[in-house]
């Protein structure tokens, strides 16, 4: 994979001072060239002290925009899908430093007005991982225009996955997500899948090591131009996640070991 970027040197900056975290916010993009420069405006200023897009090999501009708006950017030679593209998010974030890695959608469609209070808990030492949860916000999801059927699908799963887990969050399937450091080094997430259950195998591997989750409230809005997967590719990824589920459960019990809850 191509790294090309116009950020300092991550080995002479570790932090921007010495008393001050070093936030990354990754965003791994595919076919996002019309909304990734709003998104990166939207992002607060002072939160950030790095924002690096991956991009998975999109057919359209997504690179060279990104680049135009002076962020860092790695080029996949190849698509490897949501997972995989994390995946390389995180190891980068860490090579460089990184306190807290905050996992920002290109696409515009959570909100990044918020980047600070996905950060704070974790800075406060009360959170691992912290979730924005469109289910916290005022009107929900529906508030921002997401499909009544994703509505459905999402409260079903997410209410199947407390109950297996022992959890008890209000969304199980955000797609704004902030790591801590020490989260990403513990959690074999290089072991996951490369596709969208990816999301699934991260919150389960939190509840495999006992490491603490936090939701904040966010907004979202749902138009054309948001990347959105559709029926099919969604009912795929609901059994996919039922599937992390009976592993998780027969991994628990000690029937079968699966390899990504283990150290």
């Amino acid at each position: 994979m191509e790294s090309q970027g116009t950020g300092p040197n991550p080995e002479a900056t570790r932090r921007d001072a010495p008393d001050r975290p070093k936030v990354i916010v990754v965003m791994p993009a595919y076919n996002a060239a019309l909304t990734l420069p709003a998104t990166k405006e939207s992002i607060p200023h002072g939160v950030a002290t790095t924002i690096i897009v991956v991009d998975d090999h999109s057919p359209d501009e997504t690179a060279q925009v990104a680049r135009d708006l002076g962020v860092q950017v790695i080029e996949h030679p190849h698509n490897v899908g949501y997972g995989g593209n994390q995946k390389t998010c995180y190891m980068e974030a860490l090579r460089q430093g990184a306190d807290v890695v905050v996992m920002l959608h290109p696409d515009g469609q959570y909100d990044p007005a918020i980047l600070a209070d996905m950060v704070q808990p974790i800075l406060d030492g009360k959170a691992d991982l912290t979730l924005g949860s469109r289910f916290l916000s005022p009107g929900g999801p529906r508030a921002g225009g997401m499909p009544l059927w994703k509505i459905l699908a999402n409260r079903c799963l997410t209410t199947l996955e407390n109950l297996i887990l022992g959890t008890h969050l209000s969304e199980m399937h955000t797609g704004y997500r902030a790591y801590s450091r020490h989260f990403l080094e513990v959690v074999p997430f290089l072991r996951n899948s490369n596709d969208f259950v990816f999301d699934t195998q991260v919150i389960a591997q939190s509840v495999a090591f006992g490491l603490r989750i936090v939701e904040v409230p966010v907004r979202t809005q749902y138009f054309e131009e948001a990347s959105s997967i559709g029926f099919r590719t969604s009912s795929v990824y609901g059994l996919k996640t039922l599937g992390v589920m009976l592993r998780f459960k027969l991994h628990e019990a000690g029937r079968l070991k699966a390899a990504i809850f283990l150290p």
